[in-house]
């Protein structure tokens, strides 16, 4: 299924120049194949040809956008374990993740298939007796959708899918690491019976590719998942064009244990969010927070489970950690751990790179970390697992709040008044009480602070395309 062209009105082709990008299997190093390497060109193309099938799509009925949502998303059914391993071969992870991915890619399809009819209108109370006032929701227009390599499928079903049920066309910038699982939206929307021009996907450099998006009027809105750091980029740009945005950025999850948790159910849940995807989630557990009541006992039972995963070639049977995604992940998370050890963590697990070939990993426990080390202030992204003991409720509080991130935040506890107060108190858009894993189509995910704008997933998904319209009907005697 994998397919080597930009799609582009219908049609698959190369780049203008010819240019490619290899795609590399992160858990062998081996080259899976080639994409073009597109530029502004390009690019300018795709938001033409969405920009012409705007003028049509937008007229159609919720109805009829409805049943192409629905057809979509039982041909992603259809193919979910062709698709869970392609996904596999270019991004690294477990299969049986892969698959849990394909399968949330087509749970928000469903989900925004309902929405499409739910965009309602008002009729608003005038002041006026002749007059009758009311709103309706209109699609925004050509939408923007640039998403990162580590949920190379889903993250582009939460844009995707919104956006067609909106009656929005779209142009999609899936990342150079795993274009495969993005292009593959291009045939599979074909199959599903959208129009020409109504998906299109293109791959190659980042930096000129979201330029082009960022700064091009037809463009109405741009929706980004990635790093704060590209986010602020790409929220410069759009704002001379005055485009609407959402932006899912980085995250610093705290994660507390408080003295009365369950800690079979505390050390079960720190592993579902510390190390799926190998630590490779903008929602993972950054800081692992143990009262000091309880800090031995959670310790000993967090390292067993830890010792306890099965790294390897996601493609192998009963592994449960994967690559990291490429030599430059590496490396970061080699920082990482030598600047915990530099000011007084100690490596209890791992720490450590493994095999000759691929980017792994070692599943890492650090004891004894600190405030002052850079993974308690800068988003991880590996499978590190640094642990800090606190004393107090509100002690506790004050360090995970301690961040310019807001995303999510996890904390176990068996009290039902702590879990109202924590829960008030944290500074995050995503909060799990006793539970490590959080994320359903059915609900709103995005941050706080300098963890994003907007939400995607749930009734609010549909919102950021569309526009409010206000009429002013006279005249009526």
């Amino acid at each position: 299924m994998k397919r080597d062209a930009l799609y582009i009105d219908g049609e698959w082709t190369a780049a203008d120049s010819g240019k490619t990008i290899d795609v590399v299997n992160p858990a062998t190093g081996a080259v899976i194949g080639t994409v073009p390497d597109a530029g502004a060109a390009e690019t300018r193309k795709a938001i033409l040809s969405a920009e012409r099938a705007f003028e049509s799509y937008s007229q159609t009925t919720a109805a009829d956008r409805a049943a192409k949502l629905h057809k979509l998303h039982d041909l992603i059914l259809d193919h979910q374990d062709d698709l869970a391993r392609m996904l596999t071969e270019e991004q690294g992870k477990p299969l049986t993740e892969a698959r849990a991915e394909i399968g949330m890619s087509a749970a928000y399809v469903r989900w925004f298939a309902e929405e499409a009819r739910r965009v309602y209108g008002e009729i608003i109370p005038s002041p006026w007796q002749d007059r009758q006032l009311h709103a309706t929701r209109e699609p925004i227009g050509v939408v923007a959708a640039i998403t990162p390599w580590n949920f190379p499928s889903s993250m582009l079903a939460r844009k995707i899918a919104p956006a067609l049920a909106a009656g929005c066309t779209v142009v999609a910038k899936p990342a150079s690491q795993t274009p495969y699982s993005g292009l593959i939206w291009g045939q599979l929307c074909e199959a599903a019976g959208f129009a020409r021009g109504v998906v299109n996907v293109v791959t190659g450099d980042a930096r000129t590719i979201g330029a082009e998006l960022c700064s091009n009027q037809a463009v109405r809105k741009v929706t980004f998942t990635g790093s704060t750091q590209v986010g602020k980029i790409l929220l410069r740009q759009a704002a001379d064009t005055v485009k609407k945005v959402s932006m899912e950025l980085g995250g610093n999850a705290p994660f507390i244990v408080f003295d009365d948790a369950d800690l079979d159910a505390a050390v079960a849940g720190a592993i579902a969010a510390k190390f799926r995807n190998s630590g490779q989630t903008c929602v993972c557990t950054n800081r692992v927070y143990v009262q000091d009541g309880i800090h031995d006992a959670f310790m000993a039972r967090f390292a067993t489970a830890i010792e306890a995963l099965k790294m390897g070639n996601g493609l192998e049977d009963d592994v449960q950690a994967g690559p990291l995604i490429d030599e430059n992940s590496l490396a970061k998370v080699e920082e990482f751990v030598a600047d915990a050890q530099a000011k007084g963590g100690n490596i209890t697990l791992g720490g450590k790179r493994l095999r000759s070939r691929g980017f792994f990993f070692a599943p890492t426990l650090i004891e004894n970390a600190n405030d002052d080390m850079r993974l308690s202030r800068e988003e991880v992204f590996g499978p590190l697992a640094p642990v800090f003991k606190f004393t107090s409720e509100e002690e506790v509080l004050r360090r995970a709040n301690a961040t310019e991130f807001g995303l999510a935040a996890y904390f176990y506890t068996q009290s039902l008044g702590r879990a109202m107060r924590v829960s008030r108190a944290l500074e995050y858009g995503i909060v799990g009480i006793n539970e490590g894993l959080v994320t359903t189509e059915v609900a709103p995910f995005g941050g706080f602070k300098e963890s994003g704008v907007g939400r995607e997933g749930g009734p609010h998904g549909i919102e950021d395309y569309l526009e409010i319209k206000y009429v002013c009907m006279g005249g009526l005697g």
